[in-house]
């Protein structure tokens, strides 16, 4: 994996970028700090390098605007001292005419642009406005990273920052430390297995066996024995004895995906060993005690399954004691940059290639998607992101999809995560979140009720 840091498009920062602007031509240098101002930046403008250096740090969400020309140490000199000070840093140098192949080189040896005099206001703008879009992008990666890299145990595994993935969170931590039997819903592809496993690795039986069984992929002449094992003899091709799914689960887990589609001949077995906390291999009359924990999983209600007679109602009521449901992640399409970036990187490292950069254009394809394959589809994507495999057109390697949200939709979106995001970094002060977001309290406290926003969701997590 490329050790550079590469730059995953998000939504806007809070901290807008600046702008550190050295000219030594007095008038040049007010007009262009002008033009940089009217169009929203701001701007610590300076005569020479030895004046802005002090205002220069690595990390620093800031653009460097610098005449080649200078009094003192030049802008070409200077680019070599920050390339090294911040690789990631976009350094724009100004030249004149006669500079424009000193200024050709400087881009390949790392300045972001350069523009020549003299430049228009709207030039001026147009250069600094896409580099600070890269350093905005840089610096949101950042925090990704951080984000991933300080995150341990269940925050590690069930990644994401919205409030429906904090409260499955909080569920698997209070139930695994339960006894109970859960059943987990969910979509194809939301992560059922991932939450199974959290359960038994943060549970009293993490040193047992974690047993996962998928019920849809077993021959349904086979199934029982899959189970509940067998003795020699049992039926043909018996021909020694075999330990089933619940025995060896015997002190940890037994993890059945997909149990809606167990036949109800089955389900009648598996309730009594539920109850009875024996099973009986098939071919045998001797019960054998079994001390493991069932976790379902089901991408139907089980409940109106039973109600069409297709579950046992009797197997729903004794497993039915607590249930997690696990949101499809078109419902938390703010849970999709952090997700992709560790996606990206994790097929990185399998594949031993380098992390390529994600630009703006591709971020808002995957946000606007909507992921019928939940996250095992957004891996896919990473995967082929990786490979080289997507090609220029990242909405049509996505497939047709519904039609585009509205404007209005689109900015809901984003207001919900900047304040979520707010929220979070200041664990639920309102006021200090909208201290950040520059906007009055009463602002904020009007958006998160219209937008159903708990502020109470965003303590530390343990």
């Amino acid at each position: 994996m490329s050790t550079a840091a590469r730059p995953v498009p998000t939504v806007p920062a809070i901290h807008p970028i600046r702008v550190v602007f050295i000219e030594d031509d007095e008038d040049v240098r007010l007009g262009s700090v002008q033009a940089l101002d009217l169009a929203g930046f701001a701007v610590d403008a300076h005569g020479s390098v030895e004046q802005a250096r002090p205002h220069v740090q690595a990390g620093l969400p800031i653009v460097v605007v610098c005449d080649v020309r200078l009094p003192g140490m030049t802008g070409t000199e200077w680019l070599r001292e920050l390339h090294a000070l911040d690789s990631g840093l976009p350094v724009i140098l100004i030249t004149g005419h006669g500079d424009i192949a000193m200024a050709v080189q400087a881009v390949q040896d790392g300045a972001y642009d350069f523009i020549e005099k003299p430049c228009s206001s709207e030039r001026l703008v147009s250069v600094v406005r896409r580099a600070a879009d890269k350093r905005q992008l840089l610096m949101e990666v950042h925090t990704l990273r951080r984000q991933l890299d300080g995150w341990h145990g269940i925050q590690a595994t069930l990644i994401g920052r919205s409030a429906q993935m904090e409260r499955v969170r909080r569920l698997v931590r209070a139930l695994a430390a339960a006894p109970a039997d859960v059943v987990i819903y969910g979509e194809t592809g939301t992560g059922k297995d991932l939450v199974a496993r959290c359960l038994h690795d943060h549970s009293a039986r993490r040193r047992g066996h974690f047993v996962p069984v998928n019920c849809g992929g077993l021959p349904e002449n086979l199934v029982e024995s899959e189970l509940f094992g067998h003795e020699v003899g049992a039926f043909t091709g018996a021909i020694r004895r075999r330990i089933g799914k619940f025995e060896h689960a015997h002190g940890g887990t037994l993890f059945l995906d997909e149990i809606e589609s167990m036949p109800l001949a089955v389900q009648v077995k598996l309730l009594r060993a539920l109850h009875e906390r024996s099973i009986e291999r098939v071919g045998s009359n001797d019960p054998v005690a079994v001390d493991c924990r069932v976790i379902a999983a089901s991408k139907e209600d089980l409940r109106l399954l039973s109600e069409q007679k297709k579950f046992r109602s009797d197997l729903y009521y004794r497993l039915g004691v607590a249930f997690i449901e696990l949101p499809p992640l078109r419902e938390r399409r703010e849970d999709i940059p952090l997700l992709f970036e560790h996606l990206t990187l994790q097929s990185a490292r399998r594949y031993g290639l380098p992390a390529p950069m994600v630009d703006g254009a591709m971020l808002a394809s995957l946000m606007a998607h909507t992921w019928p394959g939940n996250v095992r589809e957004l891996r896919n994507v990473a995967d082929r992101f990786v490979l080289g495999l997507l090609g220029e057109d990242i909405t049509g390697a996505l497939g047709a999809q519904a039609p585009q949200r509205t404007l209005p939709e689109q900015v809901e979106q984003v207001e919900r995560v900047l304040i979520t995001e707010a929220l979070r970094q200041h664990l639920g002060d309102v006021s200090a979140a909208a201290r950040a977001l520059g906007v009055p309290k009463q602002t904020l406290y009007d958006k998160r009720r219209r937008l159903q926003i708990d502020p109470a969701e965003f303590r530390a997590e343990d």
